[in-house]
């Protein structure tokens, strides 16, 4: 067998749902993450500020809470009532913080850097890019994966 052939297996193979899903959500994070650090990195009149970085902290707390609630928390089969309710709650305002971050990131565009003529569009657009990607992560990384697998 030849290494092509073993590298198709790993990708192809009857596990690989959950490993495909953790890579792509992965990179999605990376990339969110790079192309804020990226437009920081030749931001020299320092455009970008610390409430604009909170932004994206702010989404990858919402990537924690939305992926720390299993499937099976907040299924019809668990026997604590209270229990799946508050993971409903927990996964809703998970969900909230993920898109309050894509909202705040729009607006922070829109407002600091495409109405402002003295500083550039792009920062913004870096901002927005960041926040949507790690969206994407998070809702490929949660609903992309398998649980069935790990219960065995």
């Amino acid at each position: 067998m030849s290494v092509l052939d073993k590298v198709a297996d790993y990708f192809t193979g009857e596990a690989s749902r959950n490993r495909n899903t953790s890579i792509i959500a992965g990179l999605l994070f990376f990339a969110g993450w790079w192309v804020l650090i990226d437009a920081m990195s030749i931001d020299l009149k320092h455009q970008i500020t610390t409430g604009h970085v909170f932004i994206g902290i702010f989404g990858t707390i919402s990537f924690c809470m939305v992926n720390a609630v299993k499937g099976e928390h907040i299924s019809e089969e668990n026997s604590s009532e209270s229990g799946a309710r508050i993971a409903k709650i927990w996964l809703l305002v998970g969900f909230l913080m993920g898109f309050a971050s894509i909202i705040a990131a729009i607006w922070v565009m829109i407002d600091d850097f495409i109405n402002n003529e003295k500083k550039e569009g792009w920062f913004g657009v870096a901002l927005l890019m960041q926040n949507v990607f790690i969206l994407f992560a998070s809702l490929i990384y949660k609903f992309g994966r398998n649980e069935e697998e790990w219960n065995e």
